[in-house]
């Protein structure tokens, strides 16, 4: 359709309007006008005011061409490029694909052909949605005729967040600190209390403040300071914008003021904050991190309601776009000899009494995790590589014959892995040449006694190729977790000057592909990501492991904050959390670790085998409750009733709601001097349909549970200052 716009230099545009049942989105373009996204909205809000918008409407691509930089402004921003503003739409396609047993609906998707005829960058905007799923995900192929450099790109850019509101106050933040071994700490902010204000030079002629609120993050663990995800509040109506950056290296977004409203920009590496470059020429393109954007009016039962959407609409966009595995759907229970217990440092005398314990409590993987392959008593950290069985730790048939065991006591055998690291005493950092490490100025790039390997390089991919079908095929591994704890900096200029931060991009994205590949490989092989704890936790990583580790933490009550506020940032059925228990624990204590890993996945750990025939029982219980209702958990979305969990708070709840189901974890931290009631009463996400409240673990009792508020809560009194009940009750919306 065309439309006339007053007031503006170019009055005439054409406008495309796109989407599916709930999220549509309208871009203006024209022969003087680059497509410009001027609204992304949720078909249960009201129709956007598009003439409004239209002046702090982004184009579609923002982009910045070395050499030419931005028009109209200047600042640390990333916006306004003036390859960006040049940009014309040269065609376009509209494709829908038709949803399969493996895909929960149709999908859609739009390609927008852009051109700027004076530098000669070409690129085509993909936008895809997925019909039920209020997520809009995006990305951009970029190419050209001859040399270009790109100092940033990104099509995760939206305006008009704060049009027609006093949007300093009336708009909020929410972000997320991840702390190592505190991770998923989100925090709410106004954006003045983050320091961004209208200074009111608009009406001068300006464009904005030029200030900016900014996350971003470098190096190689893509979360080890922030989650690459955010929300943005409208206080006046309630609605949620969500975003993620779909990298697992560095990335960056910003949200800033511009003709007196608010954009929101999202985006990978940028050559400012990251040292990357983005080299185009006749036979080279680059595709920009994938950005998801996710919009939720405000519900009417209030901000919590819409949260639970938002995580809602998240869960089914990452279970739609991630690698299908047969893990998401079994669940297994797995059992990982690290944590509180060898702490890297197995023997076969050490191992025997935990395998006989782990199967005996019903575990169905046994992973021995690092240490395996050390004879320096523990002086391994600067030597590995080989990834060759120790000698010394496991006499009477080596680690083959310990695994013999494993799998004779009915569970499934797994092995820790690092492999991305050689250290620098490692054989393998002498054979194999410097272009298959990390290398800055020419010399190799070395942390904490090791070097980082550039999967791009063959000799690098060859090298972990061979280790891996190694120790699969001849210990017959059905699962492998991957560490990385290294962050290696900015990247690698892999001996030629290329930018460091183009090296660590391409490395990460080499890296995914080659898990994808050993997984091609030996199907059914299950690989848990993990990077200290929870440093890499982003989505790029969620779409092709099927499971992640999320948190180092070794206090089993500074566990569940992290537990409960995990699904929002990855599907439960890929988290991985501890449940750590032995035998000085009481059964409250013990029931209080399980219960953290019952609503994800089970990663048992600790000395199991010095628990009693009483204790055993009461793990035994649990474990058996969690085969009972995992295909449940993968299923089922979060909900927050008390909201995200703060990380000292005495009372925490985390639901996941299966259909009528909703099942609710709650733990009770409390102390004698700190204040705290001991009961709770628990808002629901709708109405119980009977009055029964099951107590799914433990059942021995001493709890008491009521519903009240017609049927819209429960009172919920548990038994001692630490405790813990997993409950399940039907509910109706």
């Amino acid at each position: 359709m065309t439309v006339t716009l007053p007031g503006l230099e170019d009055s005439t545009e054409l406008r495309i309007e796109w989407g599916n049942d709930v999220l549509r989105v309208a871009i203006a373009h024209g022969p003087h006008t680059a497509p410009r996204l001027v609204a992304l909205w949720h078909v249960a809000e009201e129709r956007p005011d598009l003439a409004g918008l239209r002046r702090s409407a982004l184009p579609v691509l923002e982009v910045t061409v070395l050499g030419d930089g931005r028009s109209g402004t200047s600042g640390k921003r990333h916006v306004d490029g003036a390859a960006a503003q040049r940009m014309r739409l040269v065609g376009l396609d509209e494709t829908a694909e038709e949803g399969t047993a493996g895909k929960a609906a149709p999908v859609r998707r739009l390609l927008l052909h852009l051109a700027d005829a004076e530098s000669g960058l070409r690129a085509t905007v993909h936008y895809e949605l997925a019909d039920t799923v209020p997520v809009l995900r995006t990305w951009a192929e970029l190419s050209a005729d001859h040399e270009l450099v790109l100092d940033h790109v990104t099509t995760g850019v939206v305006s008009g967040l704060g049009h027609a509101a006093r949007w300093e106050t009336e708009l909020a933040v929410w972000e997320a600190a991840n702390p190592w071994s505190g991770e998923f700490r989100w925090h709410r902010s106004t954006l003045a209390e983050r320091g961004l204000y209208d200074v009111g030079m608009v009406r001068f002629g300006q464009v904005g403040s030029k200030n900016r609120i900014s996350l971003t993050s470098t190096g190689a663990w893509s979360t080890s300071e922030h989650l690459p995800m955010g929300l943005v509040e409208d206080t006046r109506t309630g609605r949620l914008l969500a975003w993620q950056v779909e990298t697992s290296g560095a990335w960056h977004t910003e949200l800033g003021d511009r003709y007196g409203d608010v954009y929101l920009a999202a985006m990978g590496p940028t050559a400012h904050e990251h040292q990357w470059a983005g080299r185009l020429d006749a036979g080279t393109g680059f595709s920009s991190a994938p950005v998801s954007l996710a919009i939720v009016p405000g519900a009417a039962a209030g901000p919590a309601a819409t949260l639970d959407a938002v995580a809602a609409a998240l869960t089914a966009h990452r279970r739609r776009t991630r690698r299908p595995h047969p893990d998401h759907d079994t669940l297994p229970v797995v059992y990982n000899d690290f944590l509180n217990t060898l702490m890297s440092d197995p023997t076969t005398e050490r191992e025997l009494p935990l395998i006989e314990a782990a199967a005996d409590l019903g575990a169905e993987y046994y992973v021995i995790d690092a240490g395996w392959y050390d004879d320096e008593h523990g002086g391994w950290w600067d030597s590995v590589g080989q990834w060759e069985p120790s000698t010394t730790r496991f006499p009477d048939g080596g680690l083959g014959g310990l695994i013999d065991r494993i799998r004779a006591h009915g569970m499934r055998p797994g092995l820790w892995l690092e492999p991305e690291v050689v250290g620098v005493r490692s054989p393998v950092a002498r054979t194999l040449p410097d272009a298959a490490f990390f290398q800055r100025h020419g010399h190799r790039v070395a942390e904490w006694g090791r070097y980082q390997l550039d999967l791009r390089h063959p000799a690098a991919r060859a090298h972990l190729d061979t280790v891996v079908d190694r120790l699969v095929t001849t210990f017959g591994l059905a699962y492998l977790k991957l560490d990385h704890n290294v962050d290696i900096g900015p990247g690698t200029d892999a001996g030629t000057g290329e930018a460091p931060g183009t090296g660590l991009l391409e490395h990460g994205r080499a890296f995914l592909d080659w898990a994808g590949a050993v997984m091609d490989r030996h199907p059914g092989l299950v690989i848990e990501a993990c990077a200290a704890g929870g440093s890499r936790t982003d989505a790029a990583t969620g779409r092709v492991f099927p499971v992640q580790s999320v948190t180092d933490q070794q206090d089993y009550l500074a566990t569940p904050p992290v537990a409960a506020a995990a699904p929002l940032a990855l599907p439960p059925e890929q988290t991985g959390i501890w449940a750590c228990v032995d035998g000085t624990m009481d059964r409250e204590q013990l029931a209080f670790s399980l219960v953290t890993a019952l609503l994800a996945r089970v990663h048992l750990t600790g000395r199991v085998d010095t628990l009693d025939t009483d204790q055993r029982a009461v793990v035994r219980e649990a474990l058996a409750v969690y085969r009972d209702l995992r295909s449940a958990v993968g299923r089922s979305v979060p909900v927050w009733p008390l909201g995200l969990p703060g990380w000292r708070d005495p009372w925490i709840v985390q639901g996941a709601r299966d259909g009528d189901h909703l099942y609710l974890a709650v733990w009770r931290r409390g102390d004698t001097d700190d204040g705290a009631p001991d009961t709770l009463r628990v808002p629901l996400p709708g109405r119980v349909t009977d009055e029964v409240v099951e107590v799914l673990y433990p059942r021995w009792g001493g709890e008491s549970v009521a519903v009240v508020d017609d049927g819209g809560a429960l009172e919920l009194k548990l038994p001692a200052l630490t405790s813990a009940r997993l409950l399940r009750v039907r509910v109706t919306s």
